[in-house]
């Protein structure tokens, strides 16, 4: 089934029916290139990043033309600081700036960041109102339903309407919980019961909100059907332990022409951008670490994996590891 356009009314955020979520350690620059290769249409993510580490500019580069559209996801609580960051994001070239609350580690809540901050929805209000006047790109933010104990009913209307009259510009909900005592982050992917139906009310209610949904979506059958409900829908994990159903988003989801995806071409390209990033004092790992799900479910697939995960590492690999794995893949159709 493909996407077909509701009669939901949503403010000027434009419409990014579908985004690949930010995730730690994995949605760098290098995941960013590959993935655009394969979705040109949707909105992709930086890491979560403090306000501190952009400020700083440490782990700041400008982007190109080519990656949009990206939004830079910052985590942190003081509005001055991340009204700044905001602002170096949007010169930098980022599309959207998003704000993370929504992680539940224990890091998070001792830097007074993430989904413990949905428990002080002033706090976010006051963020995003100078979020807003630090930049011209849309704000969003991306939470929860609630956390621990509160009432996910109330907890995230109180939490959206405060979010919404001070301008957000879409409101990404994980439909699950957070749990803030001490357990590991994995475990509050799988312990919180999903509940979609509390994000569709939510979405009932804000009539005029961009409301995007997240959490355990796992295809693109799942992904339209949940845009019978709500704007947008945010994939992570399964995007990018399966990086193939991407190819298939911008006619699944915004109504492009089906277009078979050229594997060989696709191949070339991300050779071309080792070797470049060779040059630049790079390794080829730190790019193929993020290919190993490219060909899930093919004969000789975990020969790919096999040579991604070893031959890749070694400290003089070159683009050529890159073509061996495609060929231990694809000698079989020649």
């Amino acid at each position: 089934m493909i996407y077909k356009p509701s009669t939901m009314k949503v403010d000027s955020y434009p419409l990014n029916r579908f985004a690949v979520a930010p995730m730690l350690a994995w949605t760098d620059k290098h995941c960013r290139f590959f993935h655009r290769q394969l979705t040109k249409k949707a909105l992709l993510y930086s890491e979560m990043l403090t306000v501190d580490a952009v400020i700083d500019g440490n782990q700041m580069e400008p982007l190109s033309e080519t990656e949009s559209p990206v939004a830079l996801q910052l985590s942190g609580s003081d509005s001055g600081k991340l009204a700044e960051a905001a602002h170096i994001g949007m010169g930098l070239g980022y599309d959207e700036i998003n704000l993370n609350v929504g992680c539940p580690s224990k890091r998070a809540q001792d830097g007074a960041f993430g989904a413990c901050l949905m428990l002080k929805p002033d706090t976010i209000a006051r963020a995003i109102a100078a979020m807003k006047r630090a930049v011209s790109i849309p704000v969003t933010v991306k939470c929860r339903i609630g956390v621990d104990e509160q009432d996910s009913e109330k907890a995230l209307d109180t939490f959206g309407e405060y979010a919404l009259q001070e301008g957000a510009d879409a409101i990404w909900v994980h439909a699950r919980k957070a749990l803030l005592r001490d357990i590991e982050p994995k475990k509050n992917r799988e312990i919180p019961p999903l509940d979609y139906e509390r994000v569709y009310r939510f979405k009932q209610k804000n009539t005029n909100a961009f409301v995007g949904i997240n959490g355990g979506i796992c295809s693109l059958e799942e992904a339209v059907n949940h845009l019978e409900h709500v704007d947008g829908v945010m994939m992570g994990r399964a995007a990018y332990h399966k990086p193939c159903l991407l190819s298939s988003v911008d006619h699944r989801i915004y109504g492009h022409r089906a277009e078979k995806l050229n594997y060989a071409m696709l191949i070339d390209t991300m050779a071309a951008y080792i070797d470049a990033y060779l040059c630049n004092g790079g390794r080829v790992s730190h790019v193929t670490r993020h290919m190993i799900g490219l060909f899930h479910g093919f004969n000789g697939v975990r020969r790919w994996r096999h040579i991604l995960s070893t031959e890749a590492m070694a400290q003089d690999a070159t683009s050529a590891v890159l073509y061996k794995a495609f060929l231990a893949v694809f000698a079989q159709y020649l």
